[in-house]
């Protein structure tokens, strides 16, 4: 039997490796350990790893929602609870929405054959390189004067009553205002990622289903879905890792009742006062979600990418 012979790797190869490493989990674990420490000593900089560590800074975080006091505050001003609340619905559904809909479009441009097609289908991407700064300005007017139902009238009447407030119904500083916009810039990768996959679908399988009786809806459902799960999977983090932590288009459609964990920290900032322990120990609970939601969406990609590699 012939020995076998492994290459060794070059030591710069090794030490790539480490430094990429660092770079990538470095930020996260200073992070995490300075939201442990008293602004003293993350401003000094001499406690490196030596330190008292400390809640307290997890306590102003997460004051409006703790069940007990907190003894070294006298007022909760950081109102974490609300804004993650609204992060979370505003990250959820417009991921919903956007694969929902980009799942749908992307299989049109595939399978069906109409007018426009391909301009339509190499130019899903293009309009992704628009830079949001480029939508700040007239997503924002339209969303404060076009966009909006009169106080005088039946529904915009009916509305306030409900839910309170004294001017228009407006889209700016709603829920729905911020979805909209997310699922208007997420859509056009999700459709050109989705597409890749849905090509890869033989046409065999729809139409055996057709001929067992299958409709169109549960040709899509039932057999197109299934397979480009590991697609599904990598266009669901993508979206909702750019609407859990955007902050332009948030910070200028948003009002206090629907502003999100980004904008909590930026607000924590003044001119005079940065406590940095705080906004640490936010940005840590900050990436929480993000990482249970990759992690979770991950296996659905090795699942897909692995079904059907090993003969029974």
């Amino acid at each position: 039997m012939a020995a076998s012979t492994e290459k060794s790797q070059h030591p710069a190869f090794y030490a790539v490796v480490v430094m990429l490493v660092i770079m990538a989990v470095g930020p996260i674990a200073l992070m995490f350990i300075n939201s442990f420490k008293f602004d003293v000593d993350i401003i000094s900089g001499t406690s490196g790893l030596l330190f008292m560590p400390t809640i307290q800074n997890y306590e102003t975080a997460l004051c409006d929602i703790l069940p007990y006091e907190i003894d070294h505050l006298d007022f909760c001003a950081l109102k974490f609870g609300g804004a993650f609340m609204n992060s979370l619905i505003i990250a959820l559904v417009s991921t919903v929405l956007t694969l929902v809909i980009g799942c749908m479009a992307a299989y049109a441009l595939v399978r069906f054959k109409f007018m426009g097609r391909d301009t339509v289908s190499g130019t899903t991407l293009m309009v992704r390189m628009v830079p949001p700064a480029v939508l700040l300005v007239p997503v924002f007017g339209l969303w404060n004067n076009e966009f909006c139902i009169s106080k005088s009238s039946f529904l915009g009447g009916l509305i306030r009553d409900t839910f309170g407030g004294r001017g228009d119904v407006c889209l700016a500083g709603t829920h729905s205002g911020i979805i909209l916009i997310y699922i208007a810039m997420n859509l056009p990768f999700v459709i050109w990622i989705l597409q890749s996959f849905i090509v890869q679908v033989p046409r065999q399988l729809e139409e055996a289903a057709r001929m067992d009786g299958a409709g169109p809806f549960q040709v899509f459902f039932k057999v197109v879905l299934p397979l480009i799960k590991p697609g599904l999977a990598a266009a669901a983090i993508f979206t909702f890792r750019i609407a859990w932590n955007e902050y332009l288009l948030a910070s200028a459609l948003s009002d206090r009742d629907t502003k999100t964990v980004p904008i909590l920290i930026v607000n924590n900032m003044s001119e005079f006062n940065v406590e940095w322990g705080v906004i640490m120990a936010t940005g840590v609970l900050l990436a929480i979600p993000p990482i249970i939601f990759t992690l979770f969406a991950s296996r659905q990609i090795i699942t897909g990418m692995t079904a059907g590699a090993v003969k029974g």
